[in-house]
Parts: structure tokens; sequence; C-alpha cells
């Protein structure tokens, strides 16, 4: 392992593993120890602007959550936007950035441990010489690595991480395990990894929280009008249905579903009542027609929210269906359940063990 006890660098295979909601449960469980946290991410892959400047939105999230001072925060040695991209492999960006990431960890702030957040991969960063490898051995830092199940063949991506990393691997955390997968992964495949000398310091179970959207989210992606209930818009939609079928199949076909977005067209009062009577979180009426004050006061007295989109069905589909399981960690509701994983799932004694900080 590498020299440096007081540092994590938290890596993904691939993009949405639950990197990020990694490092907001493994903050909490450090604060529940008592310990002081700092919190950086030398890579910024989430570009985007905050009063007029450039940030990581990522950074400025976790920021804002865990309530970090100045001096507990590490911003970005470079962002990845296009601009930035563009330079480099034009050849008119030339700077060492392992140069500028090896005064990253200074001693300007009295923590305790440092979280890391690395990009969406492995390799992310490496035009810039700052992949997860390079930028382990620039800062003697080991590295967590989270990776969210497939199948047991996922061992096979997790020892080939393992030989690419060397020792600089300390375990990793396998995310969103199915319900009939857990006991197969418990017994067979975290045994099977930790022969191969890769320890397994947290399980955590699918959440069809984690994997949910917000109302207002969904209103943001699509231009969407509220038509009704705006205060229920922090509401969490688990799954989408489509309404474009006689009622009586889709009064059976809602009834299947949880915590559902109806989408159908603007004139189909009766599907809209029939969502209405199932487990319908939000209606969303394409085409820009307005509803019939009949369903406008159903919703009201249910407390669904309407949305009316100027966009066709399947469009909007298409937009919505894409979001799932693709939206960071903004709800409060999905911290909460996070850090509720973690404290049930991940073993922070070990790792503390494993950085030498004691348990």
């Amino acid at each position: 392992m590498a020299k440096s006890a007081k540092s994590i660098l938290i890596s993904s295979l691939e993009p949405l593993s639950g990197k990020s909601g990694t490092v907001v449960g493994l903050a909490h469980l450090l604060r529940q120890k008592g310990l002081e946290i700092s919190y950086g991410k030398p890579v910024g892959n989430c570009p985007g602007y905050v009063d007029g400047q450039l940030v990581d939105e990522d950074v400025e999230f976790i920021r804002q959550l865990l309530e970090l001072s100045p001096e507990q925060l590490r911003l970005p040695v470079i962002y990845t936007d296009v601009d930035s991209v563009a330079k480099r492999l034009q050849g008119a960006d030339q700077q060492d950035y392992g140069n500028i990431l090896a005064g990253y960890l200074d001693d300007r702030v009295n923590s305790d441990i440092t979280l890391l957040e690395g990009p969406g991969t492995l390799w992310e960063g490496s035009i810039f010489q700052l992949s997860m490898g390079e930028m382990a051995k620039i800062l003697q830092t080991p590295i967590l690595l989270v990776a969210r199940y497939s199948s047991p063949l996922i061992a096979e991506s997790l020892l080939k991480a393992q030989r690419e990393l060397n020792n600089q691997l300390l375990g990793v955390v396998i995310s969103d395990i199915p319900t009939d997968d857990w006991e197969e992964v418990q017994s067979l495949l975290k045994p099977y990894l930790a022969g191969q000398g890769v320890e397994v310091l947290g399980l955590l179970p699918a959440s069809k929280l984690l994997r949910s959207i917000s109302v207002r989210e969904i209103v943001h992606l699509l231009g969407a009008k509220v038509l009704c209930r705006p205060d229920r818009l922090d509401w969490m939609v688990e799954s989408l249905a489509i309404g474009a079928m006689n009622v009586n199949a889709a009064l059976e076909y809602f009834r299947k579903g949880e915590n559902m977005a109806v989408i159908t067209g603007g004139d189909r009062t009766d599907l809209q009542l029939a969502a209405l009577e199932t487990s319908t979180t939000c209606l969303i009426l394409t085409g820009s027609i307005s509803p019939d004050p009949l369903i406008l006061g159903r919703a009201e007295d249910l407390e669904v929210p309407i949305l009316s989109v100027n966009l066709d069905t399947l469009t909007t589909v298409e937009i919505v269906d894409q979001a799932f399981g693709k939206i960071r960690l903004q709800e409060q509701v999905k911290v909460a359940c996070i850090r509720q994983l973690m404290e049930e799932h991940f073993q922070i004694d070990r790792l503390l063990e494993k950085l030498t900080i004691g348990a």
C-alpha cells in the first residue's frame, strides 16, 4: 500500500458506478468516527458555471453538502471541458499537470483524512497524465475502487484493475447488487476476490431510490410547464409508463408499476384518469394540450403533479428514460439513503486499519 495514510483516491471502473455516493457515505462514516475530512477532485470532469466561474458540479455539491471551508476543499487542477481537451490534443497545452498535482496535498488544513474523487474510469484524464494510476503514484495515495455489479464476471474487470494499479489498490466496493444475486456475491464472489488479493470493503445492495429521479428534475429535463401541485416536485419517480392503448389494457398495465411517471397524450382523458387511480407520482402530458378540468381537480386531490410538454410522446419517453440511474445525488432523500447503506454494508473500521489511522 502507498505510504500516505491520510488520503484516499475513490475511483470507478466505469461512469455511474456509485463513486460520488461512496464519497458521500464515506465522509459520513468518517465524521461519525470523529475524524475531520477534506475533499478534492483533481480532474474536473463535470464542468459547469456558478456566477460566471468555471466549477466542477460534483465539487460544488460536495462542498455544500459537507459544509466544507475553502481550506478543506481542493479544486481541480484541470477541467475536461471541450476547450481544454481541444487545446491538449492540438498541442497548445503543454502543461505538466503531474508536477502541479504533486503539491495537491499540502498542509494548509488540519484534517485527518482527505477524500479525493477520481473521474469516471481508471483511464480518464490520461491525456493530461492524470489517469488514476498516475495520480496514485504522484500522490502516493491508495485507491478505493467502486464497481457496479453486473454479473460474477465483474471479477475479471476487478482483477485487471488490480494488475494495472499494482500495490495502489486499497480495496473495492461493489454497488447495485440485486437481491437475487446477493447470496452468490457474498458466498462466492467476495471470497474469490479475497483469495486473489482484492479485499472487498463494501457490498451495497441495489436501491430503487438511488436509481430514481425527482419530478423537479423531470421538469428541468423536459422544459415542462407545471399545471398543478408544484409543492410535490420533490417526489421521486422510480419507473416510467406510457399510456397509448385502450383504457382497460392501460389500467392493468399501470397497476403493475410503482411510483411511476406516466406519459400520455394531452387529449387522452381516459388514460389520464386510469393513471391517477394507480401508483402514479406524476403525469406528463404531451402535445401542449390542456387537460380536462376534471383531470386537474382529481390530480389536485391526489397530490399528483401534472406536467405539460411541447414534445411528442416518443421524444419525451427517450429523454426521461435516459435520465434514470444517471442523476447525481442532488436530492436529500438520496443522500440519506446512501449514508444508511454505507453504515450497514461498509467496513469502516477495516478501512481505517488499512490506512493505519486506527479504528
